[in-house]
């Protein structure tokens, strides 16, 4: 795994030059670009996430309040920074199928992982930290190949944040290659609602 110590810095300086005084949460435009488009309703949940619901009931019920967004500030931006980093640089990927023998399995990492177990572990890591569970999501995407991957989405008030294990630099969740299919809900962290990603994506034809 690489880890763009350049790009993730220019992420950092380009970050902390936009942050402005943040309108109130109500007043937020949560129809804009910034923020994923989700359906109405519940759906399915992925086996691994319920499965580690099971074994983990206390993080998977339904949250006191709904945030609607984190007012992003130099101090949470270091945090996203931190965490994102630390578990990029000191997890190895690895998948489920080589780890455990198992399709999925979603637990917390133990020097080595798959996707969703770094997504695991920094959605923990910023919730001790101060954030809101109801404004961090392990959302499930995929790959321009058409391969499966779990992200985390930070919803700030800047829009949704990814931090991804294939990435050092946090980026809105429309600055990514991934097509978004759902996430966990706001409302609830053992429940999940499917993401409307409408983006075309335009491939310039080399003349």
């Amino acid at each position: 795994m690489s880890f763009n110590k350049k790009a993730l810095l220019a992420g950092i300086i380009s970050a902390l030059l936009a942050l402005a005084p943040a309108a109130p949460a109500a007043a937020l435009d949560f129809t804009n670009v910034a923020f994923v488009q989700t359906a109405v309703g519940t759906t399915s949940i992925p086996v691994g996430h319920l499965e580690f619901c099971n074994s983990h009931p206390g993080e998977c019920n339904p949250n006191d309040r709904v945030v609607p967004a984190t007012q992003l500030t130099d101090t949470n931006w270091q945090q996203l920074v931190s965490i994102n980093g630390y578990y990029n640089q000191n997890v190895v990927p690895v998948t489920d199928q080589d780890l455990y023998k198992v399709a999925e399995f979603w637990t917390y990492p133990n020097g080595y992982g798959d996707c969703e177990d770094f997504a695991l572990a920094k959605r923990r890591d910023l919730i001790n930290s101060g954030w809101h569970p109801s404004t961090l999501m392990i959302a499930v995407v995929k790959e321009a190949n058409g391969n499966g991957h779990a992200v985390l989405l930070a919803r700030t008030d800047r829009g949704d944040l990814v931090l991804d294990n294939q990435d050092g630099s946090i980026r809105l969740w429309n600055e990514t290659p991934y097509t978004f299919i759902k996430r966990q809900s706001q409302a609830n962290a053992g429940q999940w609602v499917d993401m409307i990603d409408d983006r075309v994506l335009v491939v310039a034809a080399a003349n």
